[in-house]
C-alpha cells in the first residue's frame, strides 16, 4: 500500500466504499445486514517492514511502489504504524548510521509491537554476524528498551527472546499471548479484539464442544474456550502450535486440547478414513466429543473442497475470512446446508481493498 493513500479525513467515505464491495459479494446468500468494525485511522498497525537504504552517510528506511520496483522511496513519516513503532524509528537509524558494526550490509528491517508496549526489531544483513555485532546489537537493545535479532544467511542470533508478549482485553478478560519474530500474528491489534469478541458473542449461545481448525498461536481458541466444554484446536505449523500451548499455559486454560493436523488430515479422522497418532494425546477418541460447532480461519485460499464438506456436517459454523472472494466461493456450497445467521466486516486493513469478514452459519 503506497503511504500516498493514506488519506485520515476519507477514511469514512473508503471504508463504506469497501464494505459495499464485501456485502455485494456476500448478497446472493441473503446475509443480515452486516455489522461494520471500524479502524483507527492511523496508528493501527503493529507489524513494519522496511528495507534499508545506504547513500554515503545517509541511511533511510525505504518502500518500494509495485509499478517502479527499483526505485526506493524514503520513508520519513510511517503514520499507520502504532506510536511504539512511530517513536523508535527515529532514533533507530540515527543509532544505526554512525555504527559500522550495526549499519554494515544491512537491508532490511522488521518491527513486531504489541499493546502491551513490548517491540522486538530484526535487522537482516548480507554479511556473517560476528561477536562485535552482538555486543554492539545488545547495547542498543538496552538503550532502545526492546528485544533484537539478527539475521543473515544461515544465520539467525537472538540475544534475549524471540518474542514479545501481547496482551489483549477480550470481554471484561485479559489474555496473553507471546508473539513469535517472522510467526504470523494479526496486524491490527485493537480491530483483533473487535473480531474476538464478536466471534465470542455469536458462540455464546452454542453449547457442547468445538472444533477448531488453523488455530495459529490460539489468537481465538484462548477466549473462545470460555464458551464451550472442551475445545479441539488444530494447526499444521509447528512454530503456531508450539505457541499456542506456551499461551494455553500462560492462561491457565484447562480444556483446551491443542494438536498438530492439518484441516485434511481432520476431515479423514472424522470420517475414520485415517488413524493419526497425534491424536492418542486427546483424553478421548475424537468422535466421542459433543462437537456441535466448529471454528474456522483459513489463509486467503479458503477452504477447500473436502474441508467444506467437512463442515457442513456441523450444526454451526464460524468462518473468519480474510479474503471476501473465496468465502463467497465456499458459500456456495456451505449455503446449500446453511444460512448466514450473523455477519461482521472488520477493516484490519484501512486504505486498502482488502476486508476481514465473519460468519455465523446455522443448519436449515
Amino acid at each position: 500500500m503506497p503511504l500516498s493513500a493514506v488519506k485520515p479525513e476519507q477514511y469514512e467515505t473508503l471504508l463504506k466504499e469497501k464494505t459495499a464491495q464485501a456485502a455485494a459479494l456476500l448478497a446472493p446468500f441473503s446475509p443480515p445486514t452486516p455489522e461494520i468494525f471500524r479502524s483507527l485511522p492511523t496508528g493501527y498497525r503493529m507489524r513494519a517492514e522496511f528495507r534499508m537504504w545506504h547513500d554515503g552517510d545517509q541511511l533511510d528506511y525505504v518502500m518500494y511502489r509495485r509499478e517502479a520496483p527499483g526505485k526506493p522511496i524514503p520513508i520519513s513519516e510511517f503514520p499507520i504504524a502504532n506510536a511504539s513503532i512511530v517513536s523508535l524509528m527515529p532514533k533507530l537509524v540515527e543509532r544505526l548510521k554512525t555504527n559500522m558494526d550495526l549499519r554494515r550490509k544491512l537491508f532490511q528491517l522488521e518491527f513486531l509491537s504489541t499493546l502491551a508496549g513490548e517491540t522486538l526489531i530484526t535487522l537482516v544483513y548480507h554479511r556473517k554476524l560476528d561477536a562485535n555485532w552482538q555486543s554492539e546489537a545488545r547495547q542498543l537493545a538496552r538503550d532502545l528498551q526492546v528485544q533484537i535479532i539478527g539475521r543473515s544467511r544461515k544465520q539467525k542470533l537472538v540475544l534475549e527472546r524471540d518474542y514479545v508478549t501481547e496482551i489483549l482485553p477480550v470481554a471484561g478478560r485479559s489474555y496473553r499471548y507471546r508473539q513469535y519474530e517472522q510467526a504470523f500474528t494479526q496486524p491490527n491489534a485493537l480491530v483483533n479484539i473487535q473480531m474476538i469478541e464478536w466471534a465470542c458473542d455469536k458462540v455464546a449461545s452454542l453449547g457442547g464442544d468445538l472444533l477448531e481448525l488453523y488455530c495459529g498461536n490460539g489468537n481465538f481458541t484462548l477466549p473462545l474456550s470460555r464458551h464451550f466444554n472442551q475445545v479441539i484446536a488444530t494447526e499444521l505449523s509447528k512454530a503456531s502450535i508450539k505457541a499456542a500451548r506456551e499461551n494455553q499455559l500462560e492462561n491457565t486454560i484447562d480444556n483446551i486440547q491443542l494438536i498438530r493436523l492439518s484441516a485434511e488430515e481432520v476431515s479423514q479422522a472424522l470420517a475414520g478414513e485415517r488413524q493419526f497418532r497425534r491424536l492418542a494425546a486427546l483424553p478421548k477418541p475424537l468422535n466421542d466429543y459433543d462437537l456441535r460447532a466448529v471454528f474456522v480461519d483459513p489463509p486467503r485460499a479458503g477452504l477447500d473442497a473436502p474441508t467444506e464438506q467437512m463442515v457442513a456436517a456441523f450444526d454451526a459454523i464460524i468462518y473468519i475470512s480474510c479474503n471476501p472472494e473465496t468465502l463467497a466461493k465456499n458459500l456456495l456450497s456451505i449455503c446449500k446446508t446453511h444460512r448466514i445467521d450473523s455477519f461482521g466486516l472488520f477493516d484490519q486493513f484501512p486504505y486498502t481493498h482488502h476486508m476481514e469478514c465473519g460468519v455465523l452459519l446455522r443448519r436449515r
